[in-house]
């Protein structure tokens, strides 16, 4: 009985997913910018009950104080409507699945609708399929990279003058599962380009196209409203954003634009799926090589202007920081919105010039150049690396899997010991945490005064930078750090530098701490949650109240309560 290569390639997939569903809590999942920024929000707006109240009044108690809700993901998004469901790991792994197996299924039927039609072409089309759905990727975007075939399927039917109602709900359905900042102007860009150019071709308007770009837009003022009416009409606060300095945070000049360029064009940015683009390259080369000399320009202009488009995007995303810098003076604006993400829309369509390729090899070089494909999808993915490490028993001392990070037996000693010293409660103190992420606190539900967060209230960043100001005097490079950025409103050492993730293995212990107690007490500061011991406290204003370690932790937290 022959096997559907969709189903081979499904099972694939399942392959590919098995150690997240053995190691399931002990998985490793992937940290900066994930878990330390993108976890830990969607699951205090559901455990505090704020994920659909969209009131502009309406504050997340447990980050800095109150972050305003409407600076934080929308309640309709279905990454928060997971942890409505599920415990925080669990929702990981389920999203990373689905994600995964929508993002199959999505690029198989583009290409069997489109490019890899013919009935030779199921095999090439279910394996592409699958390099798709095993690319690196940050799963907690939901569909922003992945699920962009499908959507492109989408719009080519309408295209097409279909009259299924399947399109229509693809692009309705799309802004529910993505993070707009990053995909959403992109995208609408991107068809908007589409449909002027059919405009100008046919010289008709083209209604369907039309239809869906509003479609896709109005989803998006439904889902993204209170951000939007937050920041653009209410003005509910001012972002902290409007202070980025890309002049101090990007390197400047022709050499440093062009070598991230070359980034952008060859591998991609790791947030958008970092790859190295070699067998879309290969297989174009291969192509040319094999055409007859007469027919090679027609080929050369075939695949090069889907080349120029990527070069163009790589270009323009590499110097866009610069260029925002020459403007950003008379402009400050400007740098609070990064226009320069076309580069998620380019795994894409990499993978649209490879399928091109791909349907003029015979069998065997589509299967060497899917081969390729597949083993750089694969072998740049940490996640899935680091979990074949932890089934191995050969785990990184450096990435610690989810259950180590989060630790919560570690935390729930700490937070036992404070309720019996004190009888209050998380929610009636603050703390702040030194030499790891505070969405690990967040998580083990502590109020944090610091945070990781892509955009939070300017007064806020100027009220917390006193408590660390004598830090930051000692070191240029974390001061650059947080007053030209600050996403990172953390605690620092000059000693630690950017070190936010300090081991228990690593026995870390900070001389020198300048610290200003009495901005922490008027943030309504109580407690320091350290990952390093500090050599002096009293003269930081602290007093040791205990020391916090469990051999299935990462971490070994010391715990200073501020001297009143």
């Amino acid at each position: 009985m022959r096997v559907s290569p969709l189903v081979l390639a499904l099972v694939g997939l399942l392959l590919f997913l098995t150690p997240f569903l053995v190691l399931q809590e002990q998985s490793y999942v992937t940290i900066d910018d994930n878990l330390e920024a993108e976890f830990a929000i969607p699951y205090l707006l559901v455990q505090q009950g704020v994920a659909l109240d969209q009131h502009p009044a309406v504050e997340l108690p447990a980050v800095m104080n109150g972050l305003p809700r409407n600076a934080a993901r929308s309640g309709l998004s279905v990454t928060v409507g997971l942890f409505e469901l599920l415990p925080p790991w669990g929702v990981y792994l389920l999203q990373q699945a689905l994600v995964r197996l929508l993002g199959l299924l999505g690029m198989y039927a583009l290409l069997r609708r489109h490019w890899l039609s013919g009935p030779h072409h199921k095999f090439t089309a279910a394996a592409l399929a699958l390099c798709w759905a095993t690319l690196p990727l940050y799963s907690m975007y939901g569909v922003s990279v992945l699920g962009q075939a499908g959507l492109l399927l989408a719009f080519l039917e309408l295209r097409q003058g279909t009259r299924r109602w399947w399109p229509w709900l693809i692009v309705a359905a799309f802004p529910f599962w993505t993070i707009f900042a990053f995909v959403g102007p992109f995208v609408l860009t991107a068809l908007g380009v589409l449909t002027l150019y059919d405009w100008r071709r046919t010289g008709r308007l083209p209604v369907r196209l039309v239809a869906g770009v509003l479609l896709l837009l109005g989803a998006y003022l439904v889902v993204e409203w209170p951000l939007f009416n937050s920041i653009l009409i209410a003005k509910q606060f001012v972002p902290h954003r409007l202070e980025f300095d890309m002049r101090q945070i990007t390197p400047m000049g022709l050499g440093a634009g062009l070598r991230s360029a070359g980034q952008f064009f060859f591998m991609g940015q790791y947030h958008a799926s970092r790859f190295l683009r070699l067998a879309g390259l290969l297989a174009v080369g291969v192509v040319l090589l094999r055409t007859p000399a007469g027919q090679r320009l027609t080929q050369l202009w075939r695949f090069g202007w889907w080349l120029l488009v990527l070069l163009g995007l790589a270009v323009f995303s590499g110097f866009y920081p610069q260029m925002v810098a020459v403007v950003q003076p008379k402009f400050p604006a400007l740098g609070a919105f990064n226009f320069g993400r076309f580069h998620y829309l380019t795994p894409l369509l990499w993978f649209v010039v490879l399928a091109l390729a791909l349907r003029q090899l015979p069998g065997r070089w589509q299967a060497g150049l899917l081969g390729v494909q597949l083993l750089v999808g694969v072998s740049m993915n940490p996640e899935w690396l680091n979990n074949l490490r932890e089934l191995a028993g050969r785990p990184n001392p450096h990435e610690p899997n989810y259950a180590a990070y989060v630790a919560q037996p570690l935390f729930k000693d700490v937070e036992q010991t404070i309720r019996q010293q004190t009888g209050l409660r998380p929610a009636q103190y603050r703390v702040a945490c030194l030499g790891f992420p505070p969405a690990v606190a967040q998580l083990n539900n502590f109020y944090t005064l610091d945070s990781y967060q892509n955009n939070y209230p300017l007064p806020y960043k100027h009220a917390f930078r006193p408590l660390i100001a004598g830090e930051l005097a000692k070191s240029p490079v974390l001061r650059t750090y947080f007053d030209a950025w600050g996403n990172r409103c953390f605690l620092f050492s000059a000693e630690l530098g950017k070190d936010f993730r300090v081991g228990a293995f690593q026995h870390r212990v900070v001389q020198d701490f300048t610290f200003d107690t009495s901005t922490f007490r008027k943030l309504t500061g109580r407690y320091v949650l350290s990952a390093a011991r500090l050599a002096r406290p009293a003269r930081s204003g602290l007093r040791p109240v205990g020391v916090f370690s469990r051999p299935d932790a990462y971490w070994r937290i010391y715990l200073y309560e501020v001297i009143q």
